[in-house]
Parts: C-alpha cells; sequence; structure tokens
C-alpha cells in the first residue's frame, strides 16, 4: 500500500484523457484483422475433419418423388450421405418463430414448421433435400452432384400480392391463400374518421425491394461430438453465442448445457446469422453418427440461395392532413413477402417494427398497419440491417415530401410545423412508447447548414451547364432500438493483471472491444490496455441477448455501469479492511480507494492482487470479480436528420452521389470514430438498395441475381465523402444516456437518396420510381415523361 495519490491520481487522469468516454480510440482489433491475421470460421480445422456438402433443389416448387444416394455412397472418399428421412429419425425440432405476433383476430401466426432437410416437398430453389460427408471437400462435392432428386415440378409463385390470390399455387395445405399473419396495429374507426375530416391525403404505391445480405464471410460450421459427455460443440458465426446455443438445443430437443457454441470473427451479419440453419444441424447430425468433426463452408453462389434475405415489401401508404399541413394520421397497408418459411424474427421486420417506427419524430396522433405476412417460393426473409425501421422510416418520409409538393408547402417547413418539440418530452407516440428526450429542430438546422443547403441552387445551376441534373433531399428518422432485455456484466481480475470482461452480446464488424473498455476504465479507472473482452464462447458467456437492434452500447453499457458498482461496493469492504478503517470512510475515484480526509489509499489493481494472495476473514470480499446480469434495460430512440444531393446524366440515366451529410441524435457518443464508421457503413448499403440491389426471380421462381455477376454492389467509388456531425440529447432511460447508432445509416440514407433523385427528376413532372434507381429505370423514366410531355 503506497501513499502517492496525486501521482497515480494523475496518471489515471492521463489515462482517461486518452482513452476516456468520447474520445475517438482507435479499435484495438484493427491491427490483427487489417494485418490478416484476424481468425474466421473457415480459418479453424480439427484433427480427422470430414467435409459436407448440401444437396439443393434446382426447382422453385414441387413433389419430392425419391432421392437416390446410391452412386453417391459408392464414390471415393464418401462416409455418408444422408436425407430427411435419417434426420427425420433423429427426433429434431422444426425452424419456427418464437415471436408472440399474432393474426387480427387474435388467432397466433401459422407456422411453416421448417426441417433441415425436405422430405416431401420443396418450396424454393435451393431448398436443401440431402447433404453428404467425404474425406475432402471436392469427393463430397462430386458425390453431391451424383444425388439423383426426383421432383415433379408445381407452378411457383414469387410476388407476395400474386401468392395471396385466389387460384395462387399453394405452398402449405394447412396456410390457406399462403397468408401466414395478417397483422393489424391501431383504431382503425379513429384512423379512417381523421382521414374522412382531413384536408389533404396523399397517397403512394411504394415497393421497398429485396434485398441480399452479401456478407464478406459467408457461413461456415465446424461441429463435432463428445461422445463420453454426450456433448455438441459447433465453431460458427453468430450475433451472440448464448441466444444462438439455446435455440440450437431447442431444435436438437437437448438441455442448453448439452451444446457449446464457438464464435471468432464474424465477416459481417447484418441480421444474417443470428438465426439456426439447416445446414448447422446436418453436420451436428453426421459428426455424432461419424464419430469425427464435420466442416461446412457455404459458396458465394449458394449464399444468394440459402442465407435469409431483406426488406421485400409492397405498400400502399397515405398520410392525412389538415388544411395547415398538420399531420393528422398515417397509415400503411400492403404485403409482406416471407419467402418459403418462417424462421427466426421473418414477420417482425415487415409488421411490429413499422407499427413501433412509423410515426418517426413527428407529432402523427394516429397510425393503423394492415400487413399480410406471404409465403412465396423464393428464399426465406430475415432481419436486415434495421430489420423494419429504415423500412417505416422510408415510407414516412416519402409521404412527407410528397404531401408538401401536392400542398405547395416548403418541405422544410411541413417538417418543422410536425415535429415533436423538446418542451414536450417526455412524448407518447402513436406507436405506444414514450420518447424520452430529442431536439429535433436541432437537428435539421445543423444538418442544412453543414451541407450548405442555402446554396443548393447555385449547385443545380453549375450541373446544368454541363448538362447534368441536379437534387437534393433532407430525410428526418427516429428509430425504436431493440425491445428491453437484460444482459450480462462479468468483471474478473485476472492473476496476470488483466481485467476480463464478459457480456453476451457479440461483435462482428462493430468494435465493442473498444468503446466497452473505455466504459469500463472510467468507471473503475482499471488501465484500458489492460481490459480484455470474452463474447465469443457459450461456456463462458452463460447469459446474454446478442447485437442487434443497435442494443449492444446500450446493454452492455448498462450492464457495465452495474457491475462496475458492485466492484466498487466489495473494493470498498476489502480496502476498509487492508487500511484498518471504517467501510463508511472509504471513498472511491480514479481507481484508488482512499481514507477520507487521508493521504492513505490503495489502487484498484493492487487490492485486487492483494486479495489474491491474502487469506480474507469472514465478511470481507476475497475478490473483486463480479458476475451480474442486468435487469431490462429499455429501448431508445436514435434519430437524425441527413441530405443527400446527387447528381445524374439524362443521356444515360446514371446517378452519381455527391454530397452526403448526417447530422444525428445517438445521445453519450462512447467513441465517435466507430459511430462514423457505422454511419458510413449504413450509408453505403442505403445507396446500394437504393440504387442497385435488388433481389429478382423468373416467372418459374429461378433466381436471376444468384451472383455478383448479376447482383450489383455499391464500390467505393459510389460512396461519397459523408459529413458527420453530432447533435446529442443524452437519453435518460439508462446510466450512459447512450442511444444505438449501428443501423442509422439505413434509416435515413434509404429514403433521402431516393428523394434526392425525384427532386432531381421533378422537372420532367416525374413524381414516382421504384427502387432500385437503376441507370435503365431512371433512363426509361425520363424518356417516358418526354414522350408525354411531346
Amino acid at each position: 500500500m503506497q501513499d502517492h495519490t496525486s501521482s497515480v491520481s494523475l496518471d489515471n487522469a492521463i489515462a482517461l484523457q486518452k482513452y476516456g468516454v468520447g474520445l475517438p480510440v482507435r479499435r484495438k482489433e484493427d491491427d490483427t484483422l487489417v494485418r490478416g491475421k484476424g481468425k474466421y470460421t473457415d480459418d479453424f480445422n480439427l484433427p480427422g475433419q470430414a467435409y459436407a456438402w448440401i444437396v439443393r433443389s434446382s426447382h422453385a416448387h414441387g413433389i419430392i418423388r425419391g432421392i437416390d444416394t446410391v452412386a453417391a455412397r459408392a464414390m471415393p472418399g464418401v462416409l455418408g450421405v444422408w436425407t430427411g428421412t435419417e434426420l427425420a429419425a433423429a427426433g429434431y425440432d422444426p425452424f419456427t418463430c418464437a415471436l408472440p405476433l399474432k393474426n387480427r383476430d387474435g388467432s397466433p401466426l401459422l407456422q411453416t414448421g421448417r426441417m433441415p432437410l425436405m422430405t416431401d416437398k420443396v418450396r424454393y430453389v435451393g431448398d436443401a433435400v440431402a447433404f453428404v460427408v467425404a474425406e475432402t471437400l471436392a469427393q463430397a462435392r462430386d458425390a453431391g452432384e451424383a444425388v439423383v432428386v426426383d421432383i415433379d415440378p408445381l407452378p411457383a409463385v414469387t410476388r407476395a400480392e400474386d401468392a395471396a390470390k385466389p387460384g395462387a399455387p399453394q405452398l402449405y395445405d394447412h396456410i390457406p391463400d399462403n397468408v401466414a399473419l395478417d397483422y393489424h396495429f391501431g383504431d382503425a374507426a379513429r384512423v379512417d374518421a381523421a382521414f374522412a375530416s382531413a384536408a389533404h391525403v396523399t397517397r403512394l404505391d411504394i415497393v421497398n425491394n429485396r434485398i441480399a445480405v452479401v456478407a464478406m464471410e459467408p457461413r461456415a460450421a465446424l461441429a463435432s461430438y463428445d461422445k463420453a459427455s454426450e456433448r455438441y460443440t459447433i465453431q460458427v458465426p453468430t450475433q451472440g453465442v448464448s441466444g444462438n446455443r439455446n435455440m440450437l438445443a431447442r431444435n436438437m430437443k437437448l438441455s442448453p448445457d448439452k451444446v457449446r457454441i464457438l464464435t471468432a470473427n464474424v465477416g459481417g451479419s447484418f441480421g444474417m446469422k443470428n438465426i439456426n440453419y439447416p445446414e448447422y444441424m446436418c453436420i451436428l447430425y453426421a459428426a455424432k453418427v461419424l464419430g469425427r468433426p464435420v466442416k461446412w463452408t457455404d459458396e458465394r453462389s449458394t449464399s444468394f440461395l440459402s442465407d435469409s434475405q431483406g426488406r421485400s415489401q409492397t405498400i400502399h401508404a397515405e398520410l392525412a392532413l389538415d388544411a395547415e399541413g398538420r399531420f393528422l394520421a398515417v397509415r400503411v397497408k400492403g404485403y409482406g413477402n416471407l419467402g418459403a418459411y418462417i424462421t427466426g424474427v421473418a414477420p417482425n421486420p415487415l409488421t411490429l417494427s413499422i407499427a413501433k417506427n412509423l410515426p418517426s419524430l413527428y407529432r402523427t396522433p394516429l397510425v393503423s398497419i394492415d400487413i399480410k405476412c406471404v409465403l412465396t417460393n423464393t428464399t426465406h426473409l430475415g432481419a436486415y440491417r434495421g430489420a423494419g425501421r429504415p423500412e417505416a422510416n422510408y415510407y414516412m418520409e416519402r409521404l412527407v415530401d410528397r404531401a408538401a409538393a401536392e400542398m405547395g408547402i416548403n418541405p422544410l417547413t411541413l417538417r418543422k410545423r410536425n415535429f415533436i418539440k423538446p418542451a414536450q418530452m417526455p412524448f407518447s407516440s402513436a406507436s405506444g412508447f414514450v420518447y424520452d428526450s430529442g431536439d429535433f429542430r436541432g437537428l435539421l438546422d445543423k444538418a442544412l447548414e453543414i451541407s450548405d443547403y442555402a446554396n443548393f441552387n447555385r449547385r443545380k445551376k453549375e450541373s446544368r451547364k454541363r448538362g447534368k441534373l441536379r437534387g437534393i433531399a433532407v430525410g428526418c428518422y427516429l428509430e425504436v432500438t431493440a425491445p428491453p432485455s437484460g444482459e450480462l456484466g462479468k468483471i474478473t481480475f485476472e492473476p496476470d493483471g488483466s481485467v476480463k470482461l464478459t457480456t453476451g452480446t457479440l461483435d462482428y464488424g462493430q468494435g465493442h472491444a473498444t468503446p466497452f473498455a473505455q466504459v469500463l476504465s472510467a468507471q473503475l479507472g482499471v488501465p484500458f490496455e489492460k481490459i480484455t473482452l470474452e463474447q465469443n464462447d457459450s461456456d463462458l458467456v452463460r447469459f446474454g441477448n446478442g447485437t442487434g437492434g443497435s442494443r449492444s452500447i446500450t446493454a452492455t453499457g448498462t450492464a457495465i455501469v452495474e457491475s462496475a458498482a458492485l466492484v466498487i461496493a466489495k473494493g470498498k469492504q476489502a480496502a476498509a479492511h487492508l487500511m484498518e478503517a471504517a467501510e463508511d470512510d472509504i471513498e472511491f475515484a480514479q481507481g484508488r480507494f482512499t481514507i477520507a480526509g487521508t493521504d492513505r489509499s490503495i489502487d484498484i489493481m493492487e487490492l485486487a492482487q492483494r486479495l489474491r494472495e491474502g487469506t480474507m476473514p469472514e465478511g470481507v470480499p476475497s475478490s473483486l470479480d463480479v458476475d451480474h446480469n442486468t435487469k431490462e434495460t429499455p429501448s431508445t430512440f436514435p434519430n437524425g436528420c441527413h441530405v443527400a444531393e446527387v447528381e445524374i446524366d439524362p443521356d444515360t440515366g446514371v446517378i452519381r452521389v455527391v454530397r452526403f451529410t448526417a447530422v444525428n441524435d445517438f445521445g453519450t457518443v462512447v467513441n465517435p470514430m466507430i459511430v462514423a464508421g457505422q454511419l458510413h457503413g449504413g450509408v453505403a448499403q442505403g445507396i446500394g438498395q437504393a440504387l442497385m440491389e435488388e433481389v429478382r426471380y423468373d416467372e418459374g421462381g429461378q433466381p436471376i441475381t444468384g451472383s455478383l455477376m448479376d447482383y450489383a454492389l455499391p464500390r467505393a467509388e459510389d460512396i461519397p465523402q459523408v459529413a458527420i456531425d453530432d447533435h446529442p440529447v443524452p437519453a435518460r432511460s439508462n446510466p450512459l444516456g447512450t442511444k444505438g447508432c449501428g443501423e442509422s445509416g439505413c434509416a435515413g440514407g434509404l429514403v433521402t437518396l431516393v428523394n434526392a433523385v425525384l427532386d432531381a427528376l421533378s422537372e420532367f413532372g416525374i413524381t414516382e420510381i421504384e427502387m432500385p434507381l437503376t441507370p435503365e429505370r431512371v433512363w426509361r423514366a425520363i424518356r417516358d415523361a418526354k414522350s408525354k410531355a411531346a
């Protein structure tokens, strides 16, 4: 124990100036990843491992008459070939949707009950029907191609609105008209009355195009089985090991302790890797039967078939306004395309998330949602960055810009007139949520200033001189983040002098290690560089709700703050004993426990070491370690204002995004550099969906965008410099005041880009164009408008 409080306190203060909350500290993992030293699932191997290949249907819809595996079984290196019959005998439970979503009549949604391998019918191109395991991947592939699947083709349907029509091909006998969920939210009678009394109603038909996830790292898995313990282990990329272990164990009818999930570096997910998939069940089964590890790695071409996809809605949206342009009610009706199966949270982005987010940051008093979630002969739907938030914001902001044009009101004026005001916080929204904070007018004003909105007409004239069209748009958004949930905050002072934080969120590209360490260092004064993060082993992460819905910094941040308080409480007890003082006289600040009014103190790291080395009497903690679960941390409400500026070549339809500004309220920003990276990624995905990305099928259900030769992704040259600024109003619902940021780039960027293009095309009288705004679609819209004018 040393009496050098002043010098150590100074060191701690300097460290906090370098690594404290709010500072752009470099990500801990970047050096490893940039140098190619990261380890992803396919980098792992086990002695004696075999390789799996999945046999998939080439038909979008059909009856399975037989599967001939005789030739495949006889091929060199083949260890086994299995069909759905064998896996059904294993007694696995089907994949279902666990969300308590109900139809408008109160009945639960109709489950599809997907099994790992199909035995009776195939329902989309890529449906898994068998799998092969062999000594090498090449042998498994060759044998997979020798499996003969006899399928009687059936008519297919790929559009939700077509699938719900009488006489359409039926995917399931127990799901009439292919409608698995007829969802309703809101008081329809009051909404109808508001529309009846409105001075003006704006109406739009909107297609929210289907998106392929295309994560950098394809899905992969390495499974093994220990006969002695009857325990499975699987290395697989996830968004949270604890929750995914529970899902996997449930499907296998096992207790969670019989399954271990390991996740290393993850090359992107965006919601797609957070569910159980047939391939994992197959290789776990084979690992037990063969008594050796089995590995499977997807290829890009089959990723387009087997990975869950996103968005996929056809909507009729309406906004009712009074004579002054004040919003009276908003309603959306339409269809959501679930694909062939319902798993994970699939219906949620199409229904409940729309209801939560549609009111946005406006004083819209009434909301009504009517969505039919329909099954089609396409790849199954899942969460995709934002999972309903960008969709809802897209509908609302499209309505606002159109209403402004129809009523002759400046779109900025219309937004200002309907913003919720700071003095009205907390505000009960029509979605049933209570917004706790926000300054939406301040966000708009700052975004207009940074984007140089006032001088747009000068830039437009310059573009016109070069034969180009120029457009600008402002897009506001407010998101309701992930539902309230608890989180693990385990803090362990290790013998080597490090401090390990264990939590149930999981970093799949966000950079958790650095901001979490910043928060923990600020709370306890432990050295930033001594903090390590454990998220990747379900044996160690006993509880957690994973990463998703922009929850990580709020959920784990809350867990860190609460756990740190427990560490301090234990530390005061221990320090009081070691320094022979009353516990009430012990104070804690900047990593040191001090006897009040004296210079006698002990550093937290030294205290942890003393406790490890000594034997404490009864009533005195033997360590500073804490293993704590938070209670439910409420949803938060990140919001912002984005400004996009585009330039269009009218002769080719090519769009260039020339300026983009994003001003956001994420509450307390722990690490602005990481937040900026999240914004850049979200805006890039917004550009992708708005301008080029779309999953498409032909009339027979065959995918025609099944590779990167046919499916366009934005490249570096498509992404502009993004001007980012903050206008924070800390949340009141969590101790750090954070609001989440991971999906906001999509929420604000998508609609802002589309509205900017429509602004540029407005001189031709063009008011509608479907995403993606490809050069062909833009060129055709201009050509058709010119023809009508002539």
